[in-house]
């Protein structure tokens, strides 16, 4: 059967995928819609199973605050081009704003949460046939706070999520995001920097001593300096801020609003 560039026009905007996928699948489908659109979706999944070994190191976080919540995502693909694919932008938004839409709880939420007539899973699926690459959301986060910001870098690899413990200044929160981002702390203290960290980290600095020598009885009280040590480069409240490394983040926040702190973080990066 004929199939008209208005019938390839109205499936390429039902599905997303290319003008030449569309038309192939309405041929196949003889024209029914319904049809030609599973025809598509089991493309994505043929491709993204053919391309399953491959690494998905290139993409798009998106982030955005709705009241006292902050939700941030990552669409993965493999190259550069794809990224920055207005179109491909355009799908990780779209997903952001069902997380937004049912206050996803995690990544298994957002990925069974509805997208159109199918799921955010199948979404991902589709986009590898669209663009013939590896697709997958290998993030998504969300927290909740009296005052939220989030900070994305301009290369879009990279953001964070901030919340704090009350309403303070935009230039106060868009600089503590902006830290974050940059210095990638892996807690905000040490008070909920993970057990498996902390014993790592005393770990290494045992084994430091004692390859330097250090007689055993005092290990654990070297240990315990290296560890105080990586509380101040890698904690966000006792990092050095970055405008000032005369004062550490904690005191910068003071000086600004002596009752405020940071209470919720999560930051992602395709380049980790």
């Amino acid at each position: 059967m004929e199939i008209k560039a208005a019938d390839v026009a109205k499936l390429r905007k039902m599905t997303g995928a290319g003008m030449m996928d569309c038309k192939k699948a309405l041929a196949e489908a003889n024209g029914d819609y319904e049809r030609a659109q599973e025809i598509i979706r089991e493309k994505g999944k043929l491709v993204a199973s053919k391309r399953a070994d491959r690494t998905a190191t290139e993409g798009v976080v998106v982030a955005k605050v709705v009241g006292n919540k902050a939700y941030m995502l990552c669409l993965a693909c493999e190259t550069d081009f794809v990224a920055k694919n207005e179109d491909f932008g355009a799908s990780a938004q779209a997903m952001l704003d069902v997380a937004i839409a049912t206050d996803a709880a995690d990544i298994e939420a957002l990925m069974a949460a509805k997208f159109n007539d199918h799921t955010v899973a199948d979404a991902v699926t589709e986009k590898s046939g669209q663009t013939g690459e590896k697709v997958e959301l290998p993030f998504y986060g969300k927290i909740e706070a009296p005052m939220c910001a989030v900070y994305v870098h301009t290369n879009k690899k990279l953001g964070t999520l901030i919340g704090f413990n009350k309403v303070v200044s935009d230039e106060l929160a868009h600089d503590i995001a902006m830290q974050a981002t940059a210095m990638a702390p892996v807690s905000i203290s040490e008070k909920d920097c993970p057990a498996e960290v902390i014993e790592k980290e005393r770990q290494i600095g045992r084994e430091q001593a004692r390859l330097d020598g250090k007689p055993e009885a005092m290990l654990d009280k070297i240990a315990e300096g290296k560890l105080n040590k990586f509380f101040k480069e890698y904690t966000l409240l006792n990092q050095e801020f970055v405008k000032n490394p005369k004062e550490t983040v904690a005191n910068h926040i003071k000086s600004v609003d002596p009752e405020a702190t940071v209470v919720a973080y999560k930051r992602f990066s395709l380049n980790d």
